[in-house]
């Protein structure tokens, strides 16, 4: 059978050869340390848990969950009110989604015809380009680079691409470069998005994995956000609910009624025993948020500091699960250094080329093994630097 065109090429070989040769690796009996793929290995708080086990026991959600139940979505509202000071309307404003990731595939299709522009950050999360592409979109990269603190400079886009620009896609605290923004490229933003008539996407995802006391803003603080675009959260990193899949798109009226249509037409919702599990989360304790945070900057520190101590330097992250490190002395590619350290250390990480060609001669290491596991990481690092 023939391969749909959209298909072809969609598949990461840089990912699926570092695949292959971890198992190769492993065949040899080594235990690879995974910094590879950025997902949660902390359990969701003991009263989130409860939860679900309480609501996995009532009959009556096994039904199709075709609608949200109004609770989660007044729950969402209340947690969106608390946390970034934005009043949603929860019958409007807010949709929720099989996991954010869901949303984010989605959204082009209901606004990206074939041959239409869209904007996405280069290095940047592939499932943005991955939407773009399957609704027949045309990609036009926004490099992220390190001397404009990894955000797009809008300036740079040329004007004919801005004109012909449907939707454009940022995502901070950001993925993988672990960069934040702040209120003026914000404004920047919707003065583009008004003046070129774009539609706005924003990932927030990692908003609460922060550090130092940095606090990440909400897109929709915004004055004017919620005209030009919506932004997409999950419970995942936040609460450690990745195998849930339940996340939410907030924003513009009219852009989550169409969503929502797209939608209702795909999938049948949420499982509800996951939705009681949400509210939990949501309106329950937070203090496991804080403590899931504080974990992260711990691993963080222990891995940037632990670093350095071996001569490789790099940038200490404020907010995500990531660290993206520029390659050590000595070396030009990612794909290469990826591949070294993988074979003769036995650790994962993933080389920056393959979140775009602006990624290469970095590697995204994510946090995402405990302290002692990480120690052991910077103990096999150093025999491949000190070679």
């Amino acid at each position: 059978m023939q391969l749909a065109g959209r298909l072809k090429g969609l598949e990461s070989g840089i990912f699926n050869e570092m695949e292959k040769c971890k198992r190769q690796v492993e065949a040899r009996g080594i235990t690879v340390i995974n910094l590879g793929v950025g997902t949660p290995d902390r359990p969701p708080a003991t009263h989130i848990i409860d939860a679900l086990h309480r609501a996995v026991d009532k009959h009556e959600n096994y039904r199709y969950p075709l609608v949200g139940r109004p609770e989660l979505y007044r729950s969402m509202a209340g947690w969106y009110r608390r946390r970034f000071g934005v009043a949603l309307d929860p019958d409007s404003e807010i949709l929720v989604l099989p996991g954010s990731q869901d949303g984010l595939a989605h959204i082009a299709m209901a606004y990206v015809d074939q041959g239409d522009i869209a904007l996405v950050p280069d290095p940047g999360y592939p499932i943005y380009s991955f939407g773009i592409t399957m609704a027949g979109g045309v990609l036009y990269p926004m490099p992220l680079l390190e001397e404009n603190n990894y955000l797009p400079a809008l300036e740079d886009i040329p004007r004919d691409v801005s004109h012909k620009a449907r939707m454009m896609w940022i995502n901070y605290p950001n993925n993988p470069v672990a960069a934040v923004a702040n209120r003026d490229f914000y404004r920047k933003v919707i003065e583009y998005a008004r003046q070129y008539n774009v539609l706005i996407c924003h990932d927030v995802a990692y908003s609460e994995l922060c550090y130092d006391g940095f606090k990440p803003m909400s897109f929709l603080e915004m004055e004017g956000a919620r005209e030009v675009g919506i932004e997409f959260y999950s419970l995942s990193k936040t609460y450690n609910m990745a195998g849930c899949r339940i996340g939410f798109a907030m924003g513009n009226r009219e852009i989550i009624t169409t969503l929502k249509r797209l939608k209702s037409n795909i999938d049948y919702g949420v499982f509800y025993a996951v939705q009681e599990a949400g509210i939990a989360a949501l309106e329950g304790p937070q203090e496991c948020v804080e403590e899931n945070a504080r974990a992260y900057q711990r691993r963080r520190d222990l891995l940037v500091d632990g670093l350095a101590s071996l001569g490789w330097n790099m940038f200490r992250p404020r907010a995500s699960m990531f660290v993206w490190a520029p390659l050590p002395a000595g070396y030009s590619s990612s794909i290469h250094f990826s591949m070294e350290l993988l074979d003769k250390a036995g650790v994962l990480v993933i080389p920056g080329v393959a979140f775009g060609a602006r990624g290469e001669g970095y590697v995204r290491i994510a946090l995402v093994q405990e302290e002692e596991v990480l120690r052991e990481a910077v103990q096999r690092i150093e025999k491949v630097l000190q070679k």
